[in-house]
């Protein structure tokens, strides 16, 4: 072979293999977002990008956006695996009239929110601070969403409403407040449809003044609503604190060390015979009725509960016994 076309073959293959780093380049592990910064910028430390949806172009699946200093960085639909970390400054995403973020992932991707900011005052025209499609798993963490007023189906604060498989919501640290109008909306309204299972676990979590605290429904799948309350509030609805509905689907939830309380209708509210709510170790006071089991619904105690200074408390349908 000669000399020429060797080296020719060379060229080509050094070119494709830089052609190929390049591409392989282009999405950083770890991107940064700027209230100063422009999205043209390629979201490093020193060059950072001014929204999450575009830093979220340039970061892999699996990797982490950041916040360098406060500003409002926009809303966002989030298709793979990722972390936005923000909680040592103040990361707002101002989402009137829209969703703050949407997650719509691949079934074994899984995504964190942490010191985020949700806000859609003061219009309150939000839809849902944060909806989740699609997802192995969504983690929710030292957050505050508040004010998404948007008329029913949206208006929640958080919409958890899979379509298939067994997604999970947790939800920690977090303060949930002014979601929802009259009856509609919900602070966490967990709805999922087809076959899909919601397995949702809330804990250190205040859930204050929106029109229903927590909602779970499972009236339009075959799986199960799942949910578990811990060391949390429900506090000052304009309708109830927890809200289960199980007309035809099933929905459980586990209640513990939690104060359900100054709702302006029913603290705890089970609909249909395939819902059950079991609570200890709480406080279920200033509603004006405590406790409401309706078509069959069970509220089980286990017997180291406060259920006192309601307008009328109502009863546990039984009692489940310590072990």
């Amino acid at each position: 072979m000669k000399i020429s076309t060797i080296l020719t073959a060379a060229a080509i293959a050094a070119a494709a293999f830089i052609g190929f780093a390049g591409g392989a380049s282009a999405q950083a592990i770890r991107t940064w977002v700027s209230g100063v910064g422009d999205d043209a910028n390629p979201c490093s430390r020193t060059a950072p990008c001014k929204t999450f949806a575009g830093a979220i172009s340039k970061t892999a699946a699996g990797g982490e956006i950041n916040c360098i200093d406060p500003g409002g960085f926009g809303a966002v639909t989030i298709v793979k695996s990722m972390t936005i970390a923000c909680e040592d400054v103040e990361a707002g995403i101002l989402n009137a009239t829209t969703n703050g973020v949407i997650v719509n992932a691949a079934a074994t991707d899984v995504v964190v929110l942490r010191g985020l900011e949700f806000d859609s005052t003061p219009s309150g025209t939000g839809l849902n601070g944060v909806r989740f499609l699609a997802g192995a798993a969504l983690h929710i963490e030292d957050c505050v969403i508040r004010d998404n007023g948007a008329a029913t189906p949206n208006g929640n604060g958080v919409l958890f409403s899979p379509s298939c498989g067994s997604p999970e919501l947790f939800i920690s640290n977090s303060y949930i407040t002014g979601n929802g109008t009259a009856t509609t909306g919900a602070g966490v309204q967990i709805e999922p449809t087809g076959s899909a299972n919601a397995k949702v676990t809330i804990e250190n979590t205040i859930v204050a003044n929106n029109s229903i605290g927590v909602r779970g429904v499972s009236n339009n799948t075959t799986g199960v609503v799942d949910i578990s309350i811990a060391n949390s509030e429900l506090s000052g609805g304009t309708f109830h604190g927890l809200v289960l509905q199980a007309d035809n689907g099933t929905s459980k939830a586990m209640v513990n060390s939690t104060r359900i309380v100054n709702n302006a209708n029913q603290g705890i509210r089970v609909i249909g015979a395939n819902g059950i709510v079991r609570i200890g170790s709480s406080v279920i006071s200033g509603n004006l009725t405590g406790l409401n089991p309706v078509n069959g619904g069970n509220i089980r105690s286990y017997g180291n509960n406060q259920l006192n200074g309601n307008g009328t408390d109502g009863a546990f349908t039984g009692t489940v016994a310590l072990q």
